[in-house]
């Protein structure tokens, strides 16, 4: 990945895959604002953000020349994201994997908040709803995911990150 040609990443994937850590340290590296669709989709107490609400600040992110944009949202936002994109990075590690790293916050959540979660959104009690979303992302959402990552190789620097290993190697260009 060639770091002038970097301005637009959107970066994708399920939960508990090492994207938010990822994106810090690229944002710190590349001097690139970081923005969690997280912070922006929900609103204190795990309330939903309005669609319109949430569209609009979308919209303005990636109206700007330069960002890094974490998180899923619709799939409509998604794609628009991609457009705009000069890069795509697509965390997709083993099921287990994201099971486990997704465990592990959230028991590092019982100490300390998270840093990059929604403002007045405690992590613990999601806990099996998570669990699920992470078996609905890799089992329904991941292959239409694809379709739409697949669509974007020919044209934009796509990241297909495929396991910790991967992401290890990819995050030490970076540090």
């Amino acid at each position: 990945m060639d770091k002038g040609l970097i301005t637009r990443v959107a970066v994708i994937g399920n939960a508990g895959g090492g994207k938010s850590m990822m994106c810090r340290k690229l944002s710190a590296s590349l001097n690139i604002p970081l923005f969690p669709i997280d912070k922006i989709q929900w609103k204190p107490g795990w309330i939903p953000a309005p669609y319109a609400e949430v569209k609009t600040e979308h919209d303005r992110l990636i109206a700007q020349e330069r960002w890094i944009i974490d998180g899923w949202g619709t799939f409509d936002l998604i794609e628009t994201r991609f457009k705009e994109a000069d890069t795509i990075i697509f965390v997709d590690h083993p099921l287990f994997v994201h099971y486990w790293w997704a465990l592990k916050r959230q028991f590092a959540c019982i100490f300390a908040p998270r840093m990059d979660g929604p403002d007045g959104c405690p992590m613990l009690p999601m806990t099996i709803p998570l669990l699920k979303t992470i078996w609905n992302v890799h089992f329904h959402l991941r292959p239409k995911l694809l379709e739409l990552v697949n669509r974007y190789r020919s044209g934009k620097q796509v990241i297909h990150i495929k396991s910790p290993k991967e992401l290890r190697l990819f995050m030490l260009r970076y540090s």
